[in-house]
């Protein structure tokens, strides 16, 4: 169903948009799974950024997009491209440490991270109500890393928590890049060079002695269907956005895939069996919540 400005209508784009954001989380369920069964973190990335590689190339053919870059920009697609390639070794690394859900409310916090940088930049005009939402979102954060019961935290939840949290601001430095340095750049196009630039990067890192298990096999059937399906998801995900995002009026409804960490929690409850406390869970509730309101407040 359409409206009348080319649009689907509003309940049809929540729905596609809260599908997309299920495959999203549903891609970090299959990696935890393809880990588990000792599957390489590299190969885990290489997997994930060549499906959607080939998937891009193919959206930028149909679309008839030009490849072709300006000379100017190539540093700053380069840059992208590196960004995104630390934002999924962090990622995985993150969500091998702490819950999943747990990574992923850190990570969607890039939001409020790109809203600081721009205020700093004076790129925006600080407004007092986003600035509320954002003391509300760091709040919430307290109470989902329940920091009066991990006083004594090992190394392996802190690690977790900085990987997730620096995969926020590689995410936020990436759309910084897209938004005020790549924006004349077709989206299938810039998304097709970034993920080869991550697929090139991770194949050099197998080839050198960075991470010697990074190319590891999974060891089992399982570790294996964990990783065909990280591949598969992440790619039908991003394509759904890409193919659709024109119909779905992104500027009203985006706020919608930060329901990506509430599948994830309902996801990894179902099939690994991680939970979060009571308190947990309400600080999940204000984050999330935060991060849509700064997404709806003009």
């Amino acid at each position: 169903m359409k409206v009348g400005n080319g649009n689907l209508a509003r309940p049809t784009a929540i729905i596609i948009l809260v599908i997309a954001a299920t495959l999203f989380a549903s891609n970090h369920i299959a990696a935890r799974f393809a880990f588990h069964h000792d599957t390489g973190l590299i190969l885990a990335v290489l997997a994930r950024s060549a499906m959607a590689l080939f998937l891009m190339v193919m959206l930028a053919i149909v679309y008839k997009s030009t490849f072709r870059i300006p000379k100017p920009l190539r540093k700053w697609q380069l840059l992208l491209g590196l960004l995104i390639t630390l934002q999924s070794i962090c990622l995985y690394s993150a969500i091998t440490r702490i819950p999943i859900a747990m990574a992923l409310l850190l990570v969607n916090t890039w939001p409020m991270i790109f809203i600081l940088t721009s205020w700093a930049l004076k790129k925006s005009q600080p407004s007092l109500t986003t600035f509320c939402v954002l003391i509300g979102i760091l709040g919430g954060l307290c109470l989902v890393l329940d920091l009066p019961e991990n006083q004594n935290m090992d190394w392996t939840w802190l690690s977790g928590v900085l990987l997730a949290e620096l995969s926020a601001f590689l995410i936020a430095g990436a759309m910084w890049l897209s938004q005020y340095q790549l924006v004349n750049v077709s989206g299938s196009v810039r998304s097709a060079y970034t993920m080869l630039f991550v697929v090139i990067t991770c194949l050099a890192i197998a080839a050198s002695d960075i991470y010697s298990e990074g190319l590891q096999l999974p060891s089992s059937s399982t570790g294996w269907a964990g990783l065909v399906s990280l591949a598969l998801l992440y790619g039908t995900a991003s394509t759904i956005l890409f193919v659709l995002a024109p119909k779905l009026d992104m500027a009203k409804n985006s706020p919608v895939l930060n329901a990506e960490p509430v599948a994830s929690l309902v996801l990894a409850y179902l099939l690994l069996g991680q939970t979060l406390t009571g308190l947990q869970l309400v600080g999940g509730a204000i984050v999330v919540c935060g991060i849509i309101a700064v997404g709806i407040i003009k």
